[in-house]
């Protein structure tokens, strides 16, 4: 069940080389600087994209939240841009119903991997605060940079930005 915290916040506004850190078992927020947990650990529903040497944006996002909806077309975008370069972009869904995910997916149809977080493990793990959350991790499984909701052309500016620079690092 998405926390009343997390849906209240939907409106407000609000990723990853799988690291080396095992979670699920992280106690508190991640922010710039913390480690990915590794999303093999999670029941997440879904193929999981190979991530390894990859700067890695995870967005964790919901059908309801009309901020997700309008990240959906700008990521896809992103994606097709920087795949090249090494971005993975990944959807992750805090849906309860699988057709609501299933709906979504198909009316808005990605062109980036998705998954469905259906238990919570993983957003209640990280402690997104709110939808959509998305993180930037770099090659080595590090969180760079953090963005709290989706402000269209804004938001788009600062990735381009953070993708440019953690892309021209050297993976390890």
């Amino acid at each position: 069940m998405v926390t009343p915290n997390l849906k209240c916040l939907c409106l407000a506004g609000l990723v990853a080389i799988l690291g080396l850190v095992a979670a699920p078992s992280v106690s508190a927020q991640l922010s710039v600087g913390a480690r990915f947990p590794l999303l093999a650990g999670f029941n997440l529903v879904g193929t999981l994209p190979e991530t390894k040497g990859s700067v890695v944006l995870v967005d964790f996002w919901a059908s309801w939240c009309a901020p997700c909806k309008a990240s959906f077309p700008a990521y896809t975008q992103l994606q097709a841009e920087y795949a090249g370069k090494g971005l993975i972009i990944l959807g992750v869904s805090v849906d309860e119903s699988p057709s609501a995910y299933a709906i979504f997916i198909a009316k808005n149809k990605p062109g980036f991997a998705t998954v469905s977080d259906r238990s919570h493990a993983l957003v209640e793990a990280v402690q997104v605060p709110t939808m959509p959350t998305s993180y930037l991790v770099d090659r080595n499984g590090t969180i760079r940079f953090v963005h709290a909701g989706f402000h269209a052309g804004e938001t788009e500016r600062e990735l381009r930005h953070e993708l440019d620079a953690l892309l021209d690092e050297k993976a390890p």
